[in-house]
């Protein structure tokens, strides 16, 4: 191949009406339109008995409004469940019953379980680190045990971090490690999209994989309705890597397709790893310009703490193999880096347990800041709890500021934010909009001290029902870097204030304030 050129596997997607309608997307469309409109007939049909129907829809109403008060669920998804009980009882609760009794995703459960369970002491905790941390009253070491509930997250010292404070740096660095590799490349991303950036990957992942390294790509199954051939695997495998989707699109109703691979993960022979916001498609680079300039982030691990994204990899690879095999992997002898002070502790999130881990690290940073915490994140649709924190620290004195886009990628989601903004700025929240476009960074910044730098949005899709990712910071050299990206960040955003909000678009007014009542929902 020649150098420069692109390396691609599939034709661009063509823009126009014929290639929708002979698309996979329109099938599984016209497909699930079908089952729910034998739904919606069989619930008209019980309608020609009104009056026994009414008598029984008023006590079976009663009934799903004490269970939801009843049941373990957020506050403000119980608020809008009830809403739909009221409007809609018999179609709501075959809904709730449905996302409530885990149809469709049984057997992905168990297994996420199973593979949890036997890789639990794969990556063994030093006592010593956990004993330094103990003793400064900062409370790493309790979340390390929060954390390690529900999986094998370690605390590591000997681990290197350098911070990227846009797509580009870290493609650039990707390419150079990449070019490195001699054991095993592994990527794990939710987009994955072919163009400029993916084809220079690509070109390198295939040499590699010529040359025996052990390439392994996986993408979520999104990717194949929207921006992937299904047989785009194959045409991997022709070059020798070997790659599959997760939780491919089927024509099926199924409560499964809520639970997408939002995690964002490279690993080099165990030694170097790369988490944060920056997917494989050419916007994250600023390549191509979609909503204006796209401010996003990540980091890069060297040293030990690299095995866990390992280890996340492929407990997510290995859902579907029927003979799993983690060895030698978790065990390679990572090196340490000279110069690797502070702490680093990856972290996952399943949406299958009952942990909110994403959403508790966010917490337990809120809660114990004494100076500031600096959050930027493309979307803010917030649970009672968050919203709280967020409130209750800014309160108590805390700086706590919110960088969100300037040009939503998403109207809903825009309105959504803005239906936020005025609790937050009466409780002394201070939130900024990035007016040369969209911020699709997920960082959490604190007191010079503490960082998350990951792929977990403050939205309910990242919070409950995504598996997720994420890098935590402690007492590292990069976490100056991170707060000087954010005050260089916040320079270029007009903040949020009491006479804005008044003169806000009444279009987003009325959107955010009727999508609250399905946000838990979206």
């Amino acid at each position: 191949m020649e150098k420069g050129t692109i390396f691609r596997l599939a034709k661009p997607k063509r823009k126009g009406i014929l290639p929708i309608l002979f698309s996979r997307f329109l099938l599984i469309v016209l497909l699930l339109l079908v089952q729910v409109a034998l739904i919606v007939g069989i619930y008209g049909w019980l309608y020609e008995y009104v009056s026994i129907f009414s008598a029984f829809l008023g006590v079976f109403t009663l009934m799903m409004i004490l269970y939801l008060f009843n049941c373990e669920m957020d506050a403000t998804a119980k608020l809008t469940w009830l809403f739909m009980i009221a409007l809609f009882p018999l179609p709501t609760a075959c809904f709730l019953s449905f996302t409530q009794t885990n149809a469709g995703h049984v057997k992905i459960k168990k297994r996420v379980e199973e593979l949890i369970d036997s890789a639990k002491d794969s990556i063994a905790q030093s006592e010593d680190v956990i004993c330094q941390v103990k003793e400064d009253g900062s409370g790493v070491a309790a979340l390390t045990t929060y954390l390690n509930r529900s999986g094998c997250f370690p605390l590591f010292d000997h681990t290197e971090a350098t911070y990227f404070p846009l797509g580009e740096d870290k493609f650039a660095a990707m390419l150079e490690e990449l070019r490195k590799a001699e054991t095993y490349i592994f990527m794990e991303y939710f987009i994955i999209e072919e163009g400029y950036m993916w084809g220079k990957i690509l070109e390198v992942l295939a040499e590699k994989a010529k040359a025996g390294v052990d390439v392994r790509v996986m993408y979520d199954g999104m990717c194949e309705v929207a921006l992937l051939p299904a047989d785009y695997p194959k045409r991997l495998a022709k070059l020798g890597i070997k790659a599959k989707a997760f939780s491919p699109i089927l024509p099926i109703v199924s409560s499964h397709y809520n639970y997408r691979d939002h995690r964002k993960i490279l690993v080099i022979d165990g030694k170097v790893a790369f988490n944060g916001g920056v997917n494989l498609a050419d916007e994250y680079i600023n390549h191509v310009e979609k909503f204006g300039h796209w401010k996003d982030t990540a980091v890069m691990l060297k040293g030990e703490a690299a095995k866990s994204f390992t280890l996340m990899f492929l407990q997510m690879w290995n859902i579907d193999e029927k003979a799993p095999d983690f060895a030698p992997y978790p065990e390679d002898k990572s090196f340490c880096p000279e110069q690797a002070g502070g702490y680093v502790m990856p972290f996952g999130d399943c949406p299958l347990d009952e942990d909110k881990v994403g959403e508790a690290v966010y917490m337990d940073i809120l809660n114990r800041a004494n100076d500031y915490v600096h959050i930027m994140t493309p979307y803010l649709i917030l649970d009672g709890e968050l919203a709280s924190a967020l409130k209750y620290a800014a309160q108590r004195g805390v700086d706590v500021k919110l960088i969100l886009p300037g040009i939503p990628d998403k109207k809903a989601a825009y309105a959504l934010a803005k239906s936020h903004y005025q609790e937050l700025v009466n409780a002394g929240v201070k939130i900024y909009e990035y007016t040369p476009g969209f911020v699709h960074a997920k960082v959490f910044v604190s007191d010079d001290s503490k960082a998350v730098v990951g792929t977990i949005n403050l939205d309910y899709r990242s919070l409950y029902h995504h598996f997720e990712c994420g890098t935590f910071l402690y007492q590292t050299a990069c976490i100056a870097e991170i707060e000087k990206d954010f005050q260089d960040t916040l320079a270029k955003c007009r903040q949020v204030t009491q006479e804005s909000i008044k003169k806000e678009k009444m279009s987003y007014k009325l959107m955010g304030g009727f999508l609250k009542f399905f946000a838990p929902l979206m």
